[in-house]
């Protein structure tokens, strides 16, 4: 049986009270750690009425962020859709990194970076005094650029987090049921007690996968998966992206325009400016977003069109 919670349960959980008491399914990601909201309620301006939808998981208002006194993302505002998968494309320097490190509070973690604006999860402001950032980075999992498995086997890679947060589940069923939705079961089932760092590095990825599903997200972040990888291992995570996101919410960082246009429904473009003549720091602003389909063909803005056909970036 699988003792993953199916995404209408956890659609259910609305608004996600994330500073409450845990749920009986609770699994903290296991590469989940404490850190510091750099900003306050009173930094921050009022919320306008919220989109009353269950479409809607993410919605995002006059997002900016800054290290220091450098700002690195400006007056973002969008919305994540629910079992979408939406991707970030822009030139090097325009936020994209930034800005998904937002949604599951990884920013916290840098000591000089400071987030303004509100995002919401489920009607529920994410930065809110209140939250707590551990529990909002179980239900939001991340996987980031370069395959990071733990120094650990296969199996304990996988059961690190469930007991972390002591889970009454059968260890061996998790990571079954979490190698099978990675697409990586039958190539390991009859090595899980060998190093992580023994499989290929398309296979450290996917294992990286699996590990966030143990935990039993709703949202998966990808930052740039596949840009250390080979062809054949970039299209066995695509081909996975599609399978999970009839289950999950999936927001992907790429540099890879075909792959955008490959995988995900939406697209939201960035752009890069410079602060000044004097100053040529540069900041990243949100140009738009909108259906794959409609971004690659005929986009809302010139800015967009000269990326995507290669006049600039």
């Amino acid at each position: 049986m699988d003792q993953r919670t199916s995404s209408d349960q956890r659609a259910a959980f609305s608004p996600v009270r994330l500073d409450t008491g845990r749920p009986e399914t609770h699994r903290p990601s296991a590469s989940s750690t404490d850190g510091r909201s750099t900003d306050t309620a009173a930094s921050r301006p009022s919320a306008p009425p919220k989109r009353s939808t269950d479409d809607v998981v993410f919605d995002v208002d006059d997002v900016s962020v800054h290290y220091g006194s450098a700002p690195a993302l400006v007056n973002v505002s969008l919305t994540i859709q629910r079992r979408k998968i939406t991707a970030f494309i822009g030139p090097s320097g325009c936020g994209k990194s930034t800005f998904i490190r937002c949604f599951n509070r990884t920013n916290d973690l840098i000591p000089n970076a400071r987030v303004q604006g509100r995002i919401h999860y489920h009607n529920q402001d994410l930065y809110a005094k209140d939250v707590d950032p551990v529990e909002v980075r179980r239900r939001i999992g991340m996987v980031f650029q370069k395959p990071n498995p733990f120094p650990k086997s296969i199996y304990d890679n996988l059961t690190f987090g469930p007991k972390v947060n002591r889970m009454k589940v059968d260890y061996d069923e998790v990571v079954e049921t979490s190698l099978r939705r990675a697409a990586l079961w039958d190539e390991v089932k009859g090595k899980l007690k060998q190093n992580a760092y023994s499989l290929s590095g398309g296979q450290q990825q996917r294992l990286c996968i699996a590990r966030a599903l143990t935990v039993d997200p709703e949202v998966i972040l990808m930052d740039e998966p596949c840009s250390a990888l080979d062809p054949i291992a970039t299209a066995h995570i695509e081909d996975l992206m599609r399978e999970l996101e009839r289950d999950y919410t999936i927001i992907i960082v790429t540099h890879n325009m075909q792959q955008a246009a490959r995988v995900s429904d939406r697209t939201a473009f960035f752009t890069a400016e410079v602060e000044s003549e004097n100053d040529d720091r540069r900041f990243g602003r949100l140009v738009e977003i909108d259906d794959t389909s409609k971004i690659f063909s005929n986009p809302s803005d010139r800015r967009t069109e000269d990326y995507i056909s290669g006049r600039f970036g």
